[in-house]
């Protein structure tokens, strides 16, 4: 699928090797070039000022980074890698980060903060793998204390706006022709302290609940991949945006297929007649049943390889194939009738073969039958 994006190793101006400190640094230099309070009213310096945070939100991630090296944009897709909304978005996700920058992390005001992300993990089989699945996934998580309805101040009270910040939440200091804008140490960044807490919460607003989430998994998922569920984390302080749920990927194991990427390999054991003479065995794929044609004089540990019985791949493109190992099977024990064919057949062949040899049984009988005789001529 065609993306007019901008690869994200131009958008930072680094290279495929740059380092994380590398990239942060270039991040820096881009985000407070095109910070909204440095260029009002300019609709472009937005532009570029939300593309540089989501370069910087996927190369910063080691997952994500190494997910679009080997897919590039289509890679991200459900992976939460996706941009930013608006620029509030970003200053919730990177408010931190500005505050190091000694940017401030809002445009005015208290910054809203985004609640924290969550991490859950699914386990799957193969077949589900192949087909896609949903889900019922349950976590547990915070909501606003019921009792104070987040504000974690008592019932009949309110929090008092903080007073060394104003409420702000953001603490300025001069130093010459510099200007540093860093969270206030009164109130921690929240612009209000609560004097009279919530008892049911303790003051912190929240309260923890169980519940169930469904969760669309699509066909060709693989061990490692994870899919994002926006807004499905904890919420964030004041009524801010829930953080995102991050669901992890596990795949068992088949008894039958082993997996190399999209395709899938599978051993067919034949027996010698089988490939000399040729046959049609009825083989598994993960679509069903397939007869699968051997001819004559196949040779052991030959590949037979069908067409668009692979692994779906998750980002659109063609499917994998299936890769068929032949492995000779030699029977360990023959009945009368299949020792003699062979031996027939050794000989028109003019191998040699190892004599028929007596089995322990026949050996002690021999021998019994032997001392039994020696008796009776004494």
């Amino acid at each position: 699928m065609a993306t007019d994006k901008r690869d994200y190793y131009e958008v930072l101006g680094v290279s495929k090797s740059a380092t994380v400190v590398e990239i942060k640094k270039s991040y820096k230099k881009l985000a407070l070039k095109f910070h909204p309070d440095r260029n009002p009213g300019d609709e472009e310096a937005v532009v570029q000022f939300k593309e540089a945070a989501e370069a910087f939100e996927v190369l910063a991630d080691e997952d994500k980074r190494a997910r679009y090296d080997r897919f590039g944009h289509e890679g991200l897709r459900g992976a939460g890698g996706g941009g930013f909304q608006d620029v509030d978005d970003i200053f919730g996700a990177f408010g931190d980060l500005f505050e190091s920058f000694g940017f401030g992390g809002g445009r005015r005001g208290t910054r809203v903060r985004r609640g924290q992300s969550l991490r859950a993990q699914v386990t799957i089989d193969l077949l589900e793998a192949a087909g896609g699945v949903e889900r019922d996934l349950e976590i547990r998580r915070s909501k606003l204390c019921g009792t104070c309805d987040g504000s974690g101040a008592k019932p009949g009270s309110q929090p008092e706006t903080c007073s060394y910040c104003g409420g702000a939440g953001q603490v300025v200091q001069s130093q010459g022709f510099f200007r540093m804008q860093t969270t206030c140490p009164g109130c921690r960044g929240e612009g209000r302290i609560v004097r009279d807490k919530c008892q049911a919460c303790g003051g912190a607003g929240f309260e923890r609940e169980k519940v169930t989430l469904n969760v669309k998994i699509p066909g060709g998922v693989d061990n490692g991949m994870q899919l994002c569920l926006r807004g499905e984390g904890d919420p964030g302080p004041q009524g801010g945006p829930r953080g995102d749920l991050y669901v992890d990927i596990r795949v068992k194991e088949h008894p039958l297929f082993q997996r190399e990427g999209q395709h899938l390999t599978c051993q067919l054991p034949i027996t010698y007649t089988q490939a000399a003479l040729g046959t049609e065995i009825d083989i598994p794929t993960i679509s069903g049943k397939q007869s699968l044609k051997i001819p004559a004089g196949t040779q052991p540990d030959e590949t037979f390889r069908i067409r668009g019985e692979g692994m779906p791949d998750p980002h659109g493109g063609p499917k994998g194939d299936l890769y068929v190992h032949l492995k000779l099977e030699v029977p360990k024990k023959l009945d009368a009738t299949q020792e003699k064919l062979l031996r027939e057949l050794a000989e028109t062949e003019q191998s040699n073969v190892s004599a028929h040899r007596k089995s322990f049984f026949e050996s002690l009988y021999d021998y019994f039958a032997g001392h039994e005789e020696e008796e009776e001529e004494k």
